[in-house]
């Protein structure tokens, strides 16, 4: 059988996958790897069934020993891995894997009670707060950042959106101060963490009323970065921006009680989005509701925007429909 680089390998498993499979995958790669990666499946010549077998069989043992490593470690994974298939083999998928799954700092914030991680933060400098934050999980991370003062949560989402890289040091600093023995991450440079990119996660994870706020005064102190945020999330008042078809499929997925309430405190553009896709008779049955509901609280309004929301951003990710976003103009053909 012939030699296959990575590149080969790559393309091949994405044949195998088919293309529902594989567009989940293209969605957590860069542009340069997206282009790589298409490149070696245009180029592709055939592939025999002995080399898919191959690649299939290195894909599986891969992932058996990332699950391994997650579970117990790169020692628990290494003793299991030698008694299934030797050393040799174990060894060298040990040696393949170690320095993309070392343990994350902070790894035992995400299994520790939220609770007690959340009595301990609270306190801390904003700065402090946003580096723990920006490790976790955007549920966790949504979670503690709902907790904090309102004043607190803006200075925190403020220093995530700007935070690109932070010093080993520093990282392993507030470990320290965490009282908590983990498998530190021996880096010789900077380590990215934080980003745009991460706050967004966390505000999507966020409920309605936590989301306006913090968005309302992060604009009032740097309207670009709130801009920018803007552009790379789903808010109600885009339901103007999706095309009938999308709306459509989205309500679908909709109560119509939850559209009625969330109807409630809608602006005149999103109603009208939203009227104009719906039948007469639905329309009719929608606003007679509206009626009927008489006063509504707000944060009973806001779940049901995010309720909505949450349905679109679900769609979206699952390529039902396409959430077009500034950055992404160019890559819809």
């Amino acid at each position: 059988m012939r030699d296959i680089n990575s590149r080969e390998k790559a393309a091949i498993l994405m044949i195998m996958l088919g293309k529902d499979h594989a567009a989940k995958i293209y969605k957590h790669l860069n542009e340069e790897e997206i282009e790589q990666l298409t490149l070696s499946i245009t180029s592709m010549g055939h592939v025999e069934p002995s080399e898919k077998e191959s690649v299939l069989s290195e894909f599986l043992e891969i992932c058996m020993a990332q699950k391994f490593i997650s579970e117990g470690g790169i020692s628990y994974a290494s003793e299991v891995l030698k008694e299934a298939f030797g050393d040799n083999k174990a060894d060298d998928l040990i040696n393949r894997l170690s320095s993309s799954l070392r343990v994350k700092p902070f790894d035992f914030v995400r299994k520790a009670d939220p609770t007690q991680v959340f009595n301990f933060i609270q306190n801390e400098h904003p700065q402090t707060i946003a580096l723990v934050l920006s490790y976790l999980d955007p549920q966790q991370a949504a979670a503690m950042l709902s907790s904090l003062s309102l004043e607190k949560q803006t200075s925190v989402i403020s220093r995530i959106a700007n935070m690109s890289v932070s010093a080993p040091e520093f990282i392993k600093e507030v470990e320290r101060i965490l009282k908590k023995n983990i498998s530190s991450v021996n880096q010789g440079a900077q380590a990215y963490v934080g980003g745009i990119d991460s706050l967004v996660k966390i505000l999507n994870s966020v409920d309605r009323g936590t989301e306006k706020y913090l968005l309302e005064h992060l604009e009032q102190i740097e309207p670009e970065l709130t801009e920018e945020i803007k552009n790379r999330m789903f808010v109600f008042e885009d339901l103007t921006k999706l095309d009938s078809k999308a709306i459509q499929t989205v309500l679908k997925e909709i109560d119509n009680n939850d559209l009625a309430i969330a109807l409630k405190g809608a602006t005149k553009e999103v109603a009208k989005v939203i009227y104009n896709n719906i039948s007469k008779r639905l329309q009719e049955s929608i606003k007679e509701d509206i009626e009927f509901l008489g006063p509504v609280r707000i944060r009973d309004v806001e779940e049901a925007q995010q309720t909505i929301v949450n349905v679109i951003r679900r769609l979206d990710e699952s390529g039902e429909i396409i959430i077009m976003r500034k950055s992404e103009d160019e890559l819809i053909v």
